[in-house]
């Protein structure tokens, strides 16, 4: 019988004599781990998508429906230690193959279905795209929150949110229907951990005393700065930390009202038909992110366990246990649109309706309204300074316009600021 030579799975390895070569077993490679999943019909074959309305897979050319295969979980999600061995356990990709669209204009990674057809990115709305096959090395999110909000409805609930200022322009909610409406996975990390603080600070407390001047005794009001400590044992449960820096962190945190209660057990069927995001902020950037935020938390524990509202020169010792983490992807709408030359982004909570976005302000609308508030006034002082000889009715004219004046000029500081505030969203 004949051998081969090396035999099979051998690789070449040093020598340690000159013209004797040897060999050992080839190292073993695991397989990635890639589950390729077509969401093809079973009934006709056609493609079929996810479906706000039921949570299965419907298909749009036969009507067949497949129902989602498993409940919600909710709180009762597994959540990870931050351990070496966890990260290892932890699975990758998407779980089924799926194409990667990279923005050249913002630099957005968006996970595309393999049969998307699509060439315009959700964050800025640029066609300046370079579709590849989305990697496999990136961490595979262990729940979702499936949509519930179908997209005729979320367009309805934002044209509807557009038009509530009468500061924005009326042709405002005609340009944004013109974009659609784009359903998305965004990625999110959550955090649990118990923060355990002893706080030292000094509190202040009012006192009344009495002192002589100037040939009389009077009372005044003075702080007495006492120093006090105690202890704060804070229970942070799924604190939220976006896992995306492609949209603002500022509006994502006005859609964050998400009922956790409905996570389900993450399947590459629940992304049937839709975009999905993978993070780009990492689970220890994220992790500081959220540390950062539960100190705060118990710094504010911390003041509100002393006896008054003034302290000062608060010195607290953290320590952090029990922390855990998820990686989950959250529903979202979003619209990227345009409105002279200016690019604008409004997102829709794609479980609970909250909407937040990006709003232009007709400043030709706001100008004549802050007329309008200091006209009257000044109008009034300038009949009372022109009558002021006419046995002073001039000066009550002129005072009663000052009035006006001064009610207008405060009333026109709020819409101002109001208006910089939406300009500035």
């Amino acid at each position: 019988m004949t051998e081969t030579f090396p035999p099979a799975n051998f690789i070449p390895t040093a020598s340690a004599v000159e013209g004797i070569e040897v060999y050992l077993p080839a190292p073993a490679q695991a397989a990635p781990h890639q589950v390729e999943v077509d969401f093809k019909c079973p009934q006709c074959g056609a493609t079929t998508a996810y479906s706000a309305a039921d949570g299965g897979l419907t298909c749009s050319h036969c009507g067949y429906f497949q129902p989602p295969s498993g409940p919600a979980v909710g709180k009762r999600a597994d959540e990870f230690e931050f351990t070496v061995e966890t990260m290892a356990r932890a699975a990758q990709g998407w779980g089924q193959e799926r194409k990667e669209m990279a923005c050249q204009n913002c630099g957005a990674l968006t996970s595309l279905p393999a049969e998307s057809l699509t060439n315009t990115c959700a964050f800025c709305g640029s066609n300046k795209v370079i579709q590849r096959q989305a990697p496999q090395d990136v961490l595979r999110p262990r729940f979702l929150v499936p949509f519930k909000l179908e997209a005729a409805t979320c367009g309805q609930v934002a044209r509807q949110w557009l038009g509530s200022s009468w500061m924005t322009p009326a042709s405002l909610q005609k340009a944004a229907a013109l974009a659609n409406f784009t359903p998305i996975y965004l990625p999110f990390w959550t955090f649990d951990a118990i923060c355990s603080a002893a706080w030292k600070a000094e509190v202040g407390h009012p006192k009344t005393e009495r002192y002589f001047e100037n040939g009389e005794w009077k009372e005044r009001t003075v702080t007495e700065w006492r120093w006090e400590s105690g202890q704060v044992r804070l229970t942070i449960d799924d604190l939220t930390v976006p896992g995306t820096a492609r949209l603002s962190a500022l509006l994502l945190g006005k859609i964050l009202d998400f009922d956790l209660r409905a996570l389900a057990a993450y399947e590459a069927d629940y992304l049937a038909g839709l975009q999905a995001q993978s993070y780009d902020i990492p689970l220890e950037q994220a992790w500081e992110t959220g540390r950062q935020q539960m100190r705060e938390q118990t710094r504010q524990a911390c003041v509100a366990q002393a006896s008054t509202a003034q302290v000062r020169n608060l010195n607290m010792n953290l320590d952090f246990s029990e922390e855990s983490w998820r990686y989950i992807l959250l529903p979202v709408y979003l619209n990227t649109y345009r409105y002279e030359d200016k690019t604008y982004q409004v997102m829709v909570n794609g479980q609970t309706g909250s909407v937040a976005g990006q709003r232009p302000v007709d400043w030709t609308k706001v100008v004549l309204v802050l007329a309008g508030l200091l006209s009257p006034g000044v109008l009034l002082m300038l009949v009372g300074l022109a009558t002021v000889a006419l046995a002073g009715i001039g000066v009550g004219i002129a005072g009663f316009g000052f009035l006006v004046f001064i009610l207008g000029f405060v009333i026109g500081s709020i819409i101002l600021m109001q208006a910089y505030k939406l300009d500035d969203a």
